[in-house]
């Protein structure tokens, strides 16, 4: 390609202000080039928490948004993980105490699939049946709050730590937290594929049945 060709190609790309969802306020995450508004889509960006609410003491949150729709020069996002730096929660361990983690994939009233990993700090060291106990009891609630939540709420509880809070209030008396935190929270399927994953076990199970008869 000619040198001239390779400006040309330069000069005919667009630049698209890339926005948080609505519940983000709709916020400038940055902006991203293409020749074509098509190769915008499932482009994912970065940032913290602290970028979007302008407070550099929450840059230790991560947030992850794909673009999934494009306007003439916008790309809108939708938010598909909530997650904790490395280097913040290696701060948060201590010699001599228990750190506690679980794995909670749940389904919210909309119909999102949701993957929430919680991880609780304890003051000192727990045995196995006091960090069993509050491994349950994180489980346990963020089942039952995902019972009465739309994806947007969930993810709100996540991110702004009401969530958290409501752990470390509960499983503190189980054995003495230093900390709760929700490491990483992940969408990881939308209504319709979780309609279409249902769809297909009842068709397998169908076939399970006549196979018997």
């Amino acid at each position: 390609m000619s040198e001239r060709s390779v400006s040309r190609a330069k000069q005919e790309k667009r630049w698209y202000t890339v926005l948080a969802p609505e519940q983000f306020d709709r916020q400038e995450l940055g902006e991203t080039p293409a020749d074509e508004p098509e190769k915008v889509y499932d482009r994912t960006i970065e940032t913290t928490l602290g970028d979007l609410n302008n407070n550099a003491s929450e840059n230790n949150t991560k947030l992850t948004f794909k673009i999934t729709d494009v306007g003439s020069d916008s790309a809108y996002t939708e938010f598909v993980e909530h997650s904790l730096t490395r280097d913040y929660l290696r701060s948060l361990v201590r010699r001599g105490a228990s750190k506690i983690e679980a794995y909670v994939t749940v389904l919210t009233t909309d119909d999102y699939r949701v993957q929430i990993q919680p991880v609780a700090f304890t003051t000192k060291k727990a045995d196995a049946s006091q960090e069993k106990a509050i491994r349950e009891q994180m489980v346990a609630m963020i089942e039952d709050a995902a019972e009465d939540r739309t994806f947007e709420e969930i993810i709100d509880s996540v991110v702004e730590g009401h969530l958290s809070s409501a752990i470390y209030g509960e499983s503190k008396t189980i054995y003495p937290l230093r900390r709760v935190e929700i490491q990483k929270a992940t969408l990881e399927a939308h209504p319709e594929e979780v309609a279409e994953e249902e769809a297909t076990a009842v068709d397998v199970d169908d076939e399970d049945i006549a196979a018997d008869d």
